[in-house]
């Protein structure tokens, strides 16, 4: 098996490293002795300071050294045939965190799956919201089901700087809960075998820690995914809606016609190079929440860059998934089966 965090520790390093130049002495004096350069004159030059990265970017997730520990299971929240249904809490980055997490009945260990839920207005949102088909299916299938609530959800510590970044800190919420799997010790838990499923926001979630941990989890699924630009996002769910959270951004961090390099700094596609994992995306033809040319888009960046990526398409099938939603848990059964068994 990997060694996932080394991996992550050497990227970040190696963005933090610069490199140095030498000074020689002159040349025209190289004949007369008394002309040789003295010790002072051949010291190296200083190394560049780095150019520090804006905290609210990619870079910065690389960068940064992300924790994930203190798994505790709560109250039982559902007993079934097949398993049975914890509210928990873990650490992420010095936040407590709740969500939910079955756990199958039987003997471990499983392996595990972090869900990253889709957006739905924090006011309202309540443990375990969000992907519940997906929770009982997967959990009947043989996995460890682990749904995060994110920061500022249900019973999770409050940032209230997360919006204006760009709700970068859920890619840390997950990051923090694979890690906090992976070190519990709980004996149903396989820390060896752990991937990453997401719908909707929670797909650019996914697009995300795919390129801020590569070596992270082993695969990876999204349906109905956001676009892999953030201002594509907020042009549409906030901009278009007249959302004052639009015009705190733009305040922020300048529009993408006034600081481009920003925006493309926070886009899971312009670091798609780093991804290690294979992804495979489910959407639906009639998306109307999301379209299926941002999905596309995302495809062709991730095959320009020679990752492994599938896209699955369904005939008619909307932003939520109805009829063929069965067919796509099948495929998503099986693409686990291949990489995490």
């Amino acid at each position: 098996m990997r060694l996932r965090a080394l991996a992550c520790a050497a990227a970040g390093l190696a963005l933090l490293l610069g490199a140095g130049c030498t000074g020689g002495g002159d040349e025209s004096a190289r004949d007369t002795p008394s002309a040789s350069p003295s010790p002072r004159t051949s010291t190296p030059s200083p190394t560049p300071t780095p150019e520090p990265v804006d905290p609210v970017s990619i870079q910065a997730l690389i960068q940064r050294e992300h924790r994930g520990s203190g798994l505790r299971l709560g109250t039982v929240l559902a007993r079934t045939d097949a398993y049975t249904s914890y509210a928990v809490t873990y650490e992420s980055d010095g936040l407590t965190i709740s969500g939910l997490m079955n756990v199958p009945s039987g003997k471990g260990p499983f392996p595990a799956l972090v869900l990253a839920h889709g957006y739905i207005d924090p006011a309202v949102y309540t443990t375990g919201r969000g992907l519940a088909r997906e929770q009982d299916r997967l959990a009947r299938e043989g996995y460890v089901v682990l749904h995060t609530d994110y920061r500022n959800h249900a019973r999770s510590d409050d940032d209230p700087d997360n919006d204006v970044g760009l709700r970068l800190g859920y890619t840390s919420d997950v990051i923090g809960a694979v890690l906090a799997l992976r070190g519990s010790g709980r004996p149903e838990i396989d820390g060896d075998r752990i991937g990453l499923l997401g719908r909707s926001m929670g797909g650019g979630v996914v697009y995300n820690t795919l390129v801020v941990a590569p070596g992270l989890v082993d695969a990876a699924v999204v349906f109905a995914p956001v676009s892999g630009r953030p201002q594509d996002n907020i042009d549409r769910f906030q901009r278009s809606e007249g959302d004052p959270l639009a015009a705190e951004i733009d305040a922020a961090h300048g529009t993408p016609e006034e600081d481009p390099e920003f925006w493309r700094d926070v886009s899971p596609l312009t670091f798609v190079d780093r991804v290690t994992e294979p992804l495979l995306i489910h959407h639906g033809t009639a998306d109307d929440t999301c379209p299926l040319a941002w999905t596309r888009r995302t495809v062709a960046a991730f095959e320009g860059a020679g990752k492994d990526v599938e896209l699955r398409l369904y005939q008619g099938e909307g932003h939520t998934f109805g009829p063929r939603w069965p067919d796509s848990m099948e495929a998503t059964t099986a693409f686990f089966e291949r990489h995490l068994r």
